[in-house]
């Protein structure tokens, strides 16, 4: 009886390592998406002020399309890098998540 209660005791403590474990991974990723996102945003607005100036000195129709166009662009070209990141991040997170309850399954199951 003694030895089930002390396997109990090892299964809690490694659930309760593999928690504190887990939390720290995630925070730390965490904080890495919430420094892109700022990081993208605050690029984003820089580049739309800059874009409004440029339109506002535009002396022809045509140089505002060829800045409105330069300026989508630009704009797909950052919102796709900036969504791969967040992808990239998003799939660490969950990859992170999991591997501590992972190696737990793994011992108590003995694989």
């Amino acid at each position: 009886m003694f030895a089930q209660f002390e396997e109990i005791q090892k299964i809690g403590k490694t659930n309760v390592e593999a928690a504190v474990k887990n939390l720290g991974a995630t925070t730390k990723n965490v904080q890495t998406l919430a420094t892109e996102t700022a990081d993208y945003s605050k690029k984003a607005f820089q580049e739309q002020s800059a874009l409004v100036e440029k339109l506002v000195a535009a002396k022809s129709l045509d140089k505002v399309f060829e800045i409105q166009t330069a300026y989508s662009k630009s704009a797909y070209d950052g919102f796709v890098s900036y969504a791969t990141k967040v992808g990239e991040i998003v799939s660490t997170i969950t990859k992170d998540a999991v591997k501590p309850y992972e190696v737990a399954l793994n011992k108590a199951t003995g694989k």
